[in-house]
């Protein structure tokens, strides 16, 4: 795990306010219900709960979460997991919906109106530091070492950035940086990215993530309010203005990312897509994973559900409970099932005489009997009928439900009922 700061916590003075309001549409189907932050991910928990146990875990104990699209599901999963910070220990968690605060007609209109619209909210708290997340990345990080950093260097805000292949940052705003990685431009997305001044072949990419002092944010936001010609927007309007008009410094991931000793390199996931969610969670059953979610040094908290032990029933000749290479969930049955290098969220059920191979299915899915699973995402509350065969005719299976250029297929409930 990473070095402790040896400076005294700043993360006592800070609030974490999470941007979780996108819907996140490349990831098609998946986020028909949900928005991004609240699609399962690793078995129990949901892509928000990363940013979330990162911010419990740096000492952060003021959270707000502002959410938009789509947002019951990620409330309730909210509501029953993250509960347990108490007011009277100085502690808070909001959940901030957009409820037209401002104005009769506007809901947020970008990320940064997302924390102006709450601004009264946020000062109650009266945190000195305001460390701004996007609550749709897989990842593990001590934000302390980063508020530590803004401090040190009297920076006016500090950008969380990953080195990347140059490029590979075409997707992602990119900073132009010297030698002391003080930021001189920000490009959101740019055709030929630059690249850094100590190996020109990497660039430095936003993770989205943001440290302010908390006055000297709520006058940038104040100000961007009054400007009719704003996007309200972090990446298109605050960052480009404390660059062009302040001091912006680029922190760097590796220098807070937090690795067990069996995680050999930085670990950080935009899941964003249906090919990198799937490869994402059945990397998970590598034999020794690159996302390590067993460091109990840095637990990934969530609601937990009360669920009986998984079971592997039946132990007959090619009618045989069985998993392999895979990560099976409390209150899961394998009833004479085979299961290769799949993920079995909570209360799946297996039937028999099924294989199932490289599939990602989410919580209280049923699969038939005889049915052969190939590179599959199941989405929730799924029941698969008995025989389906997925995963060895691309044609077909491009035909019935959403297969992608990587060659995975998502299967939702509407993708089966008009199957008939």
């Amino acid at each position: 795990m990473t070095g402790k700061s040896k400076h005294a916590p700043l993360a006592r003075d800070a609030m974490a306010y999470v941007l979780a309001g996108g819907r996140g549409s490349r990831l098609m189907e998946l986020t028909d219900r949900r928005a991004k932050p609240a699609v399962p991910f690793g078995g129990k928990s949901r892509i928000i709960d990363f940013a979330l146990s990162n911010a419990v875990n740096s000492g952060i104990r003021r959270i707000g979460v502002a959410t938009q699209y789509k947002a019951h599901s990620l409330i309730r999963h909210l509501q029953r997991g993250w509960t347990f910070l108490r007011p009277e220990r100085n502690e808070g968690f909001d959940i901030l919906p957009a409820s037209q605060r401002v104005s009769e007609d506007q809901w947020y209109a970008g990320t940064a109106d997302a924390v102006y619209q709450n601004l009264d909210i946020i000062l109650t708290y009266k945190p000195k530091y305001i460390v701004i997340l996007a609550g749709d990345h897989i990842y593990k990080m001590d934000y302390e070492l980063m508020l530590q950093q803004h401090v040190d260097s009297g920076a006016d805000v500090t950008i969380g950035c990953l080195e990347v292949p140059r490029m590979e940052a075409t997707g992602f705003g990119v900073m132009h940086v010297d030698t002391k990685d003080r930021i001189t431009a920000f490009v959101e997305k740019p055709k030929d990215p630059p690249g850094l001044p100590d190996n020109p072949d990497m660039a430095l990419a936003s993770m989205g993530i943001y440290v302010f002092e908390m006055d000297f944010l709520a006058g940038l936001l104040r100000r961007d309010a009054a400007d009719k010609k704003s996007s309200r927007d972090f990446g298109k309007d605050i960052i480009p203005y404390v660059v062009n008009n302040g001091k912006a410094v680029a922190h760097r991931f590796n220098k807070s990312c937090v690795r067990s000793d069996l995680e050999l390199e930085s670990y950080w996931r935009d899941v964003g897509t249906v090919d990198a969610y799937w490869e994402a969670n059945v990397d998970l059953t590598d034999t020794v994973p690159k996302l390590d979610l067993y460091d109990q040094n840095w637990p990934i908290w969530t609601h937990g559900e009360v669920t009986p032990p998984a079971k592997f029933v039946h132990d007959l000749e090619g009618r045989r409970g069985l998993a392999v290479a895979s990560l099976v969930s409390g209150g899961c049955v394998v009833s004479g099932a085979a299961i290769r290098r799949s993920l079995l969220f909570t209360n799946v059920r297996v039937n028999s005489f099924t294989t199932l191979e490289e599939v990602v299915a989410l919580p209280r899915v049923t699969v038939g009997r005889n049915c052969i699973l190939k590179k599959v995402v199941i989405d929730s509350d799924v029941i698969v009928p008995e025989g389906l065969v997925v995963g060895e005719d691309p044609e077909i299976d491009a035909k019935r439900f959403r297969r992608t250029e990587g060659g995975v297929c998502l299967i939702t409930k509407p993708m089966l009922d008009r199957l008939g």
